[in-house]
């Protein structure tokens, strides 16, 4: 009886060293920038689906005359990370129009399917640090994103800045570190750092298999974006007004996490699938 009184409280003991060394495991990971405070994050540990507390979709052809139709299906929660999966499938377009010349219309169909995630309206921040730890999928036509827009105005009188883009630029592929505003009369203007992707295989040939932290540090004056703590591109923003005087990086903004697919990305017929896009979580941290 002892023996089996003995085995039951050992087994106990384990399964709590378990559960003790999983809640240790997460505390250790979190590392608070000193000076400031984590005011919001998503770790992606709970349920199958992103948080609708926090998180929206975007539904359907959205922007850049990208080949994906964005849904929610797309998108899950697995093994503690968002996973935003890219798909060669075929869904109706229920806005065609033959003879449109608008690309969101005139196609029949998506030849392939993905996820894009927001806070709009759920979740809205000015200043601070952002961390996002996350695996891009680097295959040719993968065009993965963390972004955030400013609230007020239309784009790019609003504020765009891109703490993580990978695409291709004449056929080569690179990472990308933006902010984009209306600074002039028509179009937009560009704060762009774009660093060849043979950059970071030089350094290591295994990085895309690798999780890597994307880190913004947004404050009234600048805006610098690290990837891996080395400094990728810094944002003067006395220099980042629209025409009409209003600083579209000096208002509250909301996230976007997205795989986009073709267009800027590049060539897909060659791309086998699926592919994944990875985010373990996202933190932001704002000063004590």
């Amino acid at each position: 009886m002892n023996t089996i009184k003995h085995l039951f409280i050992l087994l106990f003991l384990i399964q709590v060293s378990c559960k003790s060394t999983d809640a240790l495991t997460i505390i250790k990971k979190l590392e608070v920038p000193k000076g400031y405070t984590l005011v919001w994050n998503d770790e992606f540990n709970k349920g199958s689906k992103p948080n609708p507390e926090f998180w929206s979709y975007e539904y359907g052809f959205v922007r850049n005359n990208e080949m994906q139709w964005y849904q929610e299906e797309n998108a899950t929660i697995k093994r503690g990370n968002l996973v935003i999966t890219g798909k060669r499938e075929i869904v109706n377009n229920p806005n065609y129009i033959a003879q449109s010349n608008n690309w969101k219309k005139n196609r029949q169909v998506a030849n392939y399917t993905s996820s894009s995630i927001n806070t709009r309206g759920k979740y809205e921040f000015k200043y601070g640090i952002v961390e996002v730890r996350a695996k891009i999928d680097t295959a040719s036509g993968m065009w993965p994103a963390i972004w955030t827009l400013g609230v007020k105005k239309r784009w790019p009188s609003n504020g765009e800045i891109d703490i993580m883009e990978y695409y291709q630029i004449d056929g080569v592929s690179h990472i990308l570190a933006n902010a984009a505003w209306k600074g002039k009369e028509r179009g937009v203007s560009w704060d762009s750092e774009a660093i060849p992707f043979t950059a970071f295989l030089e350094k290591d040939s295994d990085w895309p298999n690798k999780f890597h932290i994307w880190k913004m540090d947004w404050t009234e004056d600048y805006i610098k974006l690290y990837l891996d703590d080395e400094l990728l591109n810094t944002i003067d923003l006395s220099k980042t007004k629209n025409v009409d005087g209003f600083n579209g990086f000096q208002q509250p903004h909301y996230l976007l996490l997205n795989l986009a697919l073709g267009s800027n990305g590049g060539e897909l017929k060659g791309t086998s699938f699926p592919r994944s896009y990875e985010v373990d979580y996202v933190r932001i941290f704002q000063k004590s």
